[in-house]
């Protein structure tokens, strides 16, 4: 890590010191209240070239297919009231280069599979522990998000997400979001149907963020999004996807729907899904 990690400012090896005391405070507090912290420069600035390139080089292996989407990722023809937010239908056009199309070697394999640092972003949520998913397709992945294209209004179905700019695009592509415009108990949809329909822009937030940067989310009560990519770059992102339980695989459907196939692992793991338990009582 202390060839990847800018350890003078996030020592991961000393996580008593009180530097990172002082980093994970700040980094829990602010998730605490605005549900999203940015740790700046996380990459050593000499290796953000680095990086980029080798996310660039992995972004032609993305699977691409745009498709109509509404915020909460359900069946746009579901039953809905009228004015449901959910009837809000647009197009997602981001894609994925799934995990294992991403070298053991990549700096962004290196970070997601590194004990220290999945210690560090526990602490930081405030978790006693964090496992990597159990999905072969899904547990490290990179956004891509071409020039024209976005990634739409939505809510993620884990609790939380880390992720890091690896390329930003030369306009567009800011990542806007709402904090806590929902909980686990109210859904608030008058809040989001304003942020959906352009009414809602007191709601909003933007983060500037740069290549190297460390993002630290909590996407399911917050509706968020990435905003039009404009000019010739694509934008980048990888993100880093833990879980609180050991042994997490997506279902095949989701599965399909971001990548394009599924794995006898995710046929497998489908058996039991019908025994787990959920955190709350959201439409999604």
């Amino acid at each position: 890590m202390e060839q990847v990690v800018d350890t003078a400012r996030y020592p991961l090896s000393s996580p008593e010191s009180d530097t990172m005391r002082s980093v994970i405070d700040r980094a829990g507090r602010e998730l605490r209240t605005q549900g999203c912290t940015v740790l700046r420069d996380f990459v050593r600035p000499e290796l953000r070239e680095h990086l980029r390139r080798e996310c660039a080089a992995l972004a032609p292996q993305a699977h691409y297919d745009v498709e109509t989407v509404n915020a909460y990722n359900i069946a746009v023809d579901s039953r809905l009231a009228e004015d449901h937010p959910g009837r809000i239908a647009v197009d997602r056009g981001n894609a994925f280069v799934a995990r294992d199309r991403i070298p053991g070697e990549a700096l962004i394999s290196r970070l997601y599979t590194n004990e220290w640092f999945r210690e560090f972003v526990a602490r930081c949520f405030e978790l006693p522990r964090l496992h990597e998913l159990a999905d072969p397709l899904s547990g490290l992945v990179l956004n891509v998000v071409r020039p024209g294209m976005e990634h739409p209004w939505h809510f993620d179905t884990n609790e939380f997400t880390v992720s890091m700019l690896t390329q930003e695009p030369e306009s567009g592509g800011v990542f806007e979001y709402c904090p806590n415009i929902r909980t686990v108990e109210q859904e608030n949809l008058d809040d989001v149907r304003d942020v959906l329909t352009g009414r809602g822009e007191s709601l909003v937030r933007r983060l500037t963020l740069r290549p190297g940067d460390l993002q630290l989310f909590k996407g399911r009560y917050s509706l968020h999004r990435v905003s039009p990519v404009e000019g010739a770059a694509d934008r980048h992102s990888a993100i880093f996807a833990y879980s609180e339980r050991p042994g997490v695989i997506g279902s095949p459907a989701r599965t399909r729907q971001l990548f394009g196939r599924v794995l006898p692992e995710h046929l497998a793991a489908e058996e039991g899904r019908a025994r787990a338990v959920r955190v709350d009582q959201l439409l999604d």
